[in-house]
């Protein structure tokens, strides 16, 4: 005689491992945790992109709007030709290359003046890149006294809420940007706090 399952248990068991495998989803929540990787990428972004911007200041350069200047811009790092990029705020200012390291990028910095060399292969931009939907994408700015920030919108549960806020815990003037920079009260863009630069 041969012994083996039966159609009831074989169910049964396929059953319980579809109630196991739902828990399991519905505990870990895969949407979050894309929104929560792409959260820590833009914080690794600005903070290489802030360090590159100290070294390029440290060695004496002051070039930080490069041709077009630091008074009342916002550099997005969205693609577009020229001010008022994609119908955003009438200062802001979009490159058709954003990724170009050498002064014509969405930062308009020149890396490569750098005695050691640009820190970055190419300019960082945000895994969503988008002025759609949330509104994630890389904001710079820079004053004509050599500070700069640096802004992008945070996406995850994780970092919008609680003791893990960064937006509202970050030093910046704006509760729902996250903003670094080298200035004290970060608030060398203007209008940061009346949304993202729409």
């Amino acid at each position: 005689m041969k012994k083996g399952f039966t159609l009831i248990e074989l169910l049964v068991v396929i059953a319980i491992l579809a109630l196991l495998m739902s828990i399991i989803i519905i505990t870990l929540n895969p949407a979050e945790m894309l929104r929560k990787a792409r959260d820590a990428k833009r914080i690794a972004d600005l903070s290489s992109f802030r360090t590159a911007l100290n070294m390029y200041l440290a060695e004496g350069n002051t070039a930080l709007g490069g041709t077009q200047g630091c008074a009342n811009k916002y550099y997005l790092s969205l693609t577009g030709t020229g001010a008022a990029c994609s119908g955003l705020h009438a200062s802001t200012w979009c490159v058709s290359t954003p990724r170009v390291i050498t002064g014509s990028g969405w930062v308009p910095v020149n890396f490569g003046a750098i005695s050691t060399g640009s820190p970055l292969s190419a300019l960082p931009i945000d895994p969503t890149n988008s002025s759609s939907t949330g509104h994630y994408y890389y904001a710079y700015g820079c004053s004509t006294s050599g500070t700069f920030e640096l802004n992008a919108n945070m996406e995850s549960t994780y970092y919008t809420s609680g003791s893990t806020n960064i937006e509202a815990n970050d030093g910046g003037n704006a509760s729902t940007t996250y903003e670094i920079g080298s200035q004290p009260g970060l608030n060398t863009l203007p209008d940061a706090v009346s949304g993202f630069y729409l």
